[in-house]
């Protein structure tokens, strides 16, 4: 029987590898020829492009603890019908551009994009990165963009696509495009579809608007490059959310199907790392990847294998 594994990359804590632009997809793309994969979005979503294959679970980072606390199920789906809340704060030239990239993705991938609906309030989404490089943020109005939500699910979907407007974040961390630091965005990302998560029970993404919709002009590095060549970030979202399983308590895969956990090696002190130790699923620390946060293997447990990196990983122990 095919093994499973989850890949998971932490949003908004500065990974070096992961903490960008779909940076991590070619290391997960070659775990998921082993084995089933289960990654959270941040992994393989790159803007305009994907990292995500037939044999990956797309599954966000509330829901993700969930499925390891034996709370949730997965079932695999394909196909999936995405609703899009898009934030009425986003103005009408951005919309459109959101609106034709929504049509380019349903043209050439055939992505089911069943509806979509403008809250019937601005969502009010702010950001930073702390003293500690993490980056954080707040949402004003998060009811606003469940009702909305809750809509599109009366409608038939099954999938959710959340797009807020963000103001321009080049001043949060002038580093990034040249592939240092962390990601400004990420960490209120994460705020938004883990509140959708939970209240919903359903597949959710967050791809970021802007008012600028330029292609930036000049060379940056490439693990950041994907987000400055695009004027949207929705296809990623889209093309993960089509096939993302379904949640329930009765789904056909649990936590005791796991048969590994792959992290950064110094982000290990989260739901997924405690219910592996404590399930006895083995965890792998993989020290080439380091993060702005310092929760390393002996600061959790001895029961942490640790490796170099991810190719030692596939070739030597997988």
């Amino acid at each position: 029987m095919e093994k499973l594994g989850a890949f998971i990359v932490p949003t908004g804590v500065g990974a070096t590898i992961g903490g960008f632009a779909g940076d991590a997809s070619s290391y997960a793309r070659k775990f998921a020829k082993k084995s089933k994969l289960i990654v959270n979005p941040n992994v393989v979503n790159a803007g305009g492009f994907s990292g995500i294959t037939e044999n990956m679970f797309y599954v966000e980072g509330y829901s993700l603890d969930e499925f390891f606390k034996g709370n949730l199920k997965l079932t695999p789906s394909e196909n999936n019908k995405i609703g899009i809340v898009f934030d009425k704060a986003i103005p009408d030239d951005v919309l459109n551009v959101h609106l034709n990239t929504v049509n380019a993705v349903k043209c050439v991938y055939g992505v089911n994009i069943q509806d979509y609906i403008v809250t019937d309030e601005e969502i009010g989404v702010e950001f930073n990165i702390d003293e500690s490089g993490i980056s954080t943020g707040s949402v004003k109005n998060p009811e606003t963009m469940l009702e909305a939500s809750k809509k599109l699910l009366t409608k038939g979907c099954n999938a959710i696509a959340l797009v807020c407007l963000f103001e321009d974040p080049e001043g949060d961390n002038e580093d990034y495009a040249n592939g240092l630091g962390t990601d400004p965005v990420g960490g209120v990302e994460a705020v938004l579809s883990h509140y959708i998560s939970k209240e919903l029970k359903v597949p959710c993404a967050h791809s970021p608007a802007f008012r600028d919709y330029q292609i930036y002009p000049e060379p940056v590095d490439g693990k950041s490059a994907s987000e400055y060549i695009t004027p949207t970030f929705l296809p990623c979202i889209l093309l993960g959310l089509s096939q993302a399983p379904m949640l329930s308590e009765n789904g056909e895969i649990s936590i005791d199907d796991l048969d590994y956990l792959v992290m950064p090696y110094d982000a290990l002190g989260s739901t997924p790392v405690f219910e592996c130790i404590k399930r006895g699923i083995p965890v792998y620390a993989v020290k080439e990847n380091s993060t702005a946060l310092d929760i390393s293997p002996e600061k959790i447990s001895d029961k942490i294998t640790v490796v170099n990196s991810y190719q030692q990983l596939i070739q030597e122990v997988l």
